[in-house]
């Protein structure tokens, strides 16, 4: 039977020693009826029935749910008319449950038997473990307390592709962009990673990919990406000069670029000396010529005549005793078989034959005068007695002399190895063919 007033007696009464109580079992209000907030009492008269307070009654003590009964569970009503016992109902309560980070809970009756708590987290988390926990009747929740998990990742929005145009006479240009747009729902501070080049530098002609990478605090990631294209604006390949070449700047044919008509040894430019890639895709001006160069023999000072091929041509100055002169005859053969070869190297073969007054000087069928024969002479010290051959560079420096006749090889190799620049060999290694 559920009340809401304690039992009034909660210990025995002073008696005197020679006061004897009265027994009278017949009396059903011997002891007071006992009464328990939150609980039930159910008792058992000596005489039957339903009676709660007749001497030697016992009650049994129950408590409602969500009660823990303190005290006697049962009691009996004594002699002295009091209960041999008192007991109440506490209400259970479990612990206060600890918060947790990021998150918080709401409880439907608090912290008693039966009350749910129900955990949410902060935006940008989500719930680990149990969505809620009960106080259960022994005073213990249910379940394990969960955790806020930042599971989300964060978002980035990277910037537009963007195309750019390469500088005059560049083949790269300078793109620059804006850094990525990073938020995360539950991080204020994400660490955005650049994947690729930077911006503010130079991009190669091509198709670039670049991508950010975002971490936040819980190492969640995100990524992004965009494209930097860069375009070289070019003309048409410029075709060197028959007996000529192009000194191109940058890649040769990409806007800006200008490239310049040379000539090789013994021809001469007629034209414009460069012409410059356009924006349009054209090249400015129109193209120029390399025509034979007219060198003048009949100058009377070996100086005007070394002039004339200086920077231009190199010399084979060959010189012997007479035209019969077995190492002449066969280093002449040699010579008439390998002049394509020469002629690839820029080389001009000058003869000096015989004594005065019957020597002779000549490039091919030209002939030279005396005064001129003699300076070379006298110049690079070449003696008429015996057969020698002396080769000259650009600059008109004495390189080498050969005492006996030279196959065309054993020329070529030295030439080749010892007088062009890197330049003329690589020019030299295209045209080699031509000859055969």
């Amino acid at each position: 039977m559920k009340s809401g007033v304690t039992t009034d007696y909660d210990s025995y009464s002073d008696l005197e020693e020679d006061y004897t109580p009265q027994l009278d079992y017949k009396d059903p209000n011997w002891c007071r009826s006992p009464q328990l907030t939150n609980g039930e009492v159910a008792c058992r008269s000596p005489q039957g029935g339903a009676h709660r307070g007749m001497l030697g009654t016992l009650c049994e003590m129950t408590c409602d749910r969500g009660y823990r009964l303190q005290g006697r569970r049962s009691i009996q009503c004594l002699a002295n008319r009091l209960w041999s016992g008192t007991a109440y109902c506490r209400r259970i309560r479990c612990h206060v449950l600890p918060l947790i980070p990021q998150g918080r809970y709401t409880c439907t009756h608090g912290f008693f038997v039966d009350s749910r708590c129900d955990f949410t987290c902060s935006p940008g988390y989500r719930i680990e473990g149990e969505h809620s926990r009960t106080c259960q009747h022994g005073g213990s929740w249910s379940g394990v307390q969960p955790v806020c998990s930042d599971t989300d990742p964060p978002k980035i929005k990277c910037p537009p592709s963007r195309l750019k145009l390469a500088d005059p006479g560049k083949l790269t240009a300078k793109v620059s962009w804006d850094p990525p747009a990073a938020t995360d729902t539950a991080d204020k501070f994400l660490n955005v990673v650049l994947v690729d080049q930077a911006p503010g530098t130079e991009f190669k002609e091509g198709l670039h990919v670049i991508r950010y990478k975002v971490y936040d605090q819980a190492r969640n990631r995100a990524t992004c990406k965009f494209l930097v294209r860069v375009k070289v604006k070019r003309c048409l390949e410029l075709p060197p000069p028959l007996h000529g070449y192009l000194s191109c700047s940058s890649d040769g044919n990409n806007y800006g670029a200008a490239c310049e008509y040379l000539c090789d040894g013994g021809y001469e430019r007629r034209g414009t000396s460069s012409r410059v890639c356009q924006f349009n895709h054209s090249w400015s001006g129109s193209p120029a010529e390399c025509v034979p160069m007219e060198f003048k023999f009949s100058i009377k000072t070996a100086s005007a005549l070394l002039d004339q091929f200086y920077e231009k041509r190199r010399l084979l100055i060959m010189s012997a005793p007479n035209i019969s002169d077995p190492d002449y005859q066969l280093q002449n053969i040699m010579i008439q078989k390998s002049d394509c070869g020469l002629d690839l190297r820029h080389v001009t073969v000058i003869e000096l034959l015989g004594s005065p007054p019957r020597e002779t000087g000549r490039i091919k069928e030209n002939l030279l005068q005396s005064e001129v024969i003699e300076g070379l002479r006298q110049a690079y010290r070449i003696s008429r007695s015996y057969f020698s051959m002396v080769l000259l560079d650009e600059l008109g420096v004495d390189r080498e002399r050969f005492i006996v006749p030279v196959s065309s090889e054993e020329l070529f190799s030295y030439i080749d190895s010892f007088v062009l620049e890197e330049e003329e060999r690589e020019r030299l290694e295209v045209h080699r063919d031509f000859c055969d």
